[in-house]
């Protein structure tokens, strides 16, 4: 069972940042996709930032150029870089790795990020 477990959440004021990394119980180098999710009380879980390929990235338009992705091979884990935060940003954050196309997709628990004053 591979285990997929987010850090880093917390209470940030308005226009900081958070780092949230997520911690992968196997190797990453091939995984097929990768990423985050996010899902905010009362609404639909939405995609935030995924890594399709060693080279690609994807991002929802509401966090194009404050958030930025990234992986780590050696380490196993993903990052997700969070600047200019605002309060809609609010919301749990999961991370999730699919390691084969028509694979598992495994979830993490969740972090909770609030963006308040």
């Amino acid at each position: 069972q591979v285990q997929v477990v987010e850090s880093g959440g917390g209470l940030v004021q308005p226009g900081g940042s958070l780092t949230l990394s997520c911690a992968v119980s196997t190797s990453i180098s091939s995984i097929y996709s990768m990423g985050w999710y996010r899902q905010a009380p009362g609404k639909q879980r939405e995609m935030v930032a995924t890594i399709p390929s060693s080279s690609d990235r994807n991002y929802a338009d509401s966090v194009k150029g404050r958030f930025t992705v990234s992986r780590d091979n050696a380490k196993n884990t993903v990052n997700l870089q969070m600047d200019s935060l605002k309060p809609e940003d609010t919301a749990v954050y999961y991370c999730y790795i699919k390691i084969h196309r028509f694979g598992i997709t495994y979830w993490g628990q969740g972090t909770q990020v609030t963006v308040s004053s």
